[in-house]
């Protein structure tokens, strides 16, 4: 499988969006990974309904929508969700998960469930069957630029190995945090499939953005080419 890249839009330059886009699509990004912060389950705000129904309009590349809200079931239909959207939703947030994913499938979109770094693997035990994808936070959300939890390298692996053994191995793993140019071919030999990639890959500004997305796309692929 090819290592799939969600483009962080929160790491773009917001005022120049329109051409930032064109690029996107030329580097061939699978997602458009979009933050979304309430300031209380995390302490920041990012992005909004606005950009949700701006990027449907401006582009077809599928959208990541990461809400990093409390109690989403109450926030769920302040979006515009389109089939080919992601997602994803903290287990932390609610204690209504599974009706969460009632109402994201209902919507038409693809249905993610978020882990942070020290919530263990156990949280999915009773989900797997209604999910396409589990995003594995690596650092502790909120803010970019941080660095990697090492621990959470191990968790990615065994996640990877709890799916196979129960024959969900078409479920993807998505990871998010310090997905650099180092840390995202080890994430790929722990089991990761979809990378969310902002300031310290594809947005470093030592080199041009179309540059940075072949260059993770390249390093990730030789990772999963030797672990095939």
């Amino acid at each position: 499988m090819n290592p799939m890249i969600s483009a962080s839009i929160m790491c773009a330059d917001i005022m120049n969006l329109e051409p930032h886009l064109r690029d996107l699509e030329k580097s061939c990004c699978d997602y458009i990974h979009v933050d979304i912060m309430d300031g209380t389950f995390v302490p920041n705000y990012t992005l909004g309904t606005e950009l949700i129904r701006r990027l449907h309009q401006d582009t077809r590349i599928p959208l990541d929508i990461h809400l990093m809200v409390e109690k989403p079931e109450e926030k769920l239909n302040y979006f515009e969700l389109l089939p080919q959207d992601v997602v994803s939703v903290h287990v932390e947030s609610t204690k209504n998960i599974q009706k969460i994913i009632e109402t994201i499938r209902k919507k038409g979109a693809r249905v993610c469930v978020a882990l942070n770094p020290a919530t263990p693997l156990c949280y999915l035990d009773y989900l797997y069957d209604e999910i396409d994808m589990i995003l594995i936070m690596t650092v502790n959300p909120g803010f970019s630029g941080q660095k990697l939890i090492p621990a959470t390298l191990k968790k990615i692996e065994d996640l990877r190995a709890h799916l196979d053994a129960i024959e969900k191995s078409g479920i993807l793993i998505e990871v998010d945090g310090n997905v650099s140019f180092e840390n995202a071919p080890v994430m790929a030999r722990a089991g990761a499939d979809v990378f969310v990639a902002g300031s310290s890959s594809i947005y470093w500004q030592g080199s041009s953005f179309t540059d940075n997305v072949s260059r993770l796309r390249n390093v990730v692929l030789a990772e999963m080419k030797k672990t095939s």
